[in-house]
């Protein structure tokens, strides 16, 4: 019988503290909630593995749950308040909303794979807090914004100019930036009606469907 308490605390020990990741409350979270509920039952086993996680056996077989160092990076990167109301896009089997749901007071999370959203919803039951919508993720969640935060759960090539209206302003927005070998961890901030982003870490996520940057014909 595999024992993930053991391997959650190896996950924090291992990839997460190493990188730098000193907000307790991340930490804490990670300790305590159970990533094997959110990945495919023959996939329970890999859950703490440092690697993106396929969800292909949830019906999205080009989806995948970030890496943890990836993802509690950019989770401290937001530097969320305890009052905050944070959007995730592409929150996928809900992982990422259960952790920061620990954190702030509010949490959107907006999957657009019906299968995925569908485990969500049963992996978060009696997370009032939290609360998993369905939409087409490159439009955000314009319904209940604005947002204190937005963590984009994968990589874009480009950023749909709705994030910067959904975020209030001075609001952070975390993401994977470019495809592998060229990608990075961004931060962006709102001013005015611009996101003003800075580079923060060496990164790389699966891209997420309808962020693919337009194609330009040149003749």
């Amino acid at each position: 019988m595999t024992d993930f308490a053991t391997l959650r605390r190896h996950m924090v020990d291992g990839q997460v503290r190493p990188a730098d990741v000193t907000d307790i409350r991340i930490l804490t979270a990670m300790l305590e909630i159970p990533r094997e509920r959110f990945v495919p039952e023959k996939s329970q086993a890999l859950a703490y593995l440092d690697q993106d996680l396929g969800l292909s056996a949830a019906g999205a077989a080009t989806r995948r749950l970030m890496k943890p160092m990836v993802l509690s990076k950019l989770i401290q990167a937001l530097s969320l308040e305890s009052t905050d109301r944070v959007l995730i896009v592409g929150a996928a089997t809900g992982y990422s909303a259960a952790v920061i749901g620990r954190i702030a007071a509010e949490v959107v999370a907006l999957e657009q794979d019906a299968a995925l959203a569908q485990i969500a919803k049963s992996a978060l039951a009696g997370t009032a807090n939290v609360q998993v919508v369905s939409g087409t993720l490159v439009q955000g969640y314009a319904a209940a914004a604005p947002y204190d935060a937005i963590l984009v759960e994968g990589a874009v090539e480009e950023l749909p100019g709705s994030f910067c209206t959904q975020l209030k302003e001075g609001g952070l927005l975390a993401c994977v930036e470019g495809t592998s070998p060229a990608s990075s961890a961004m931060l962006y901030c709102r001013s005015g009606a611009e996101l003003g982003g800075r580079r923060i870490f060496d990164a790389a996520a699966s891209l997420l469907p309808g962020f693919a940057k337009a194609q330009v014909f040149a003749f």
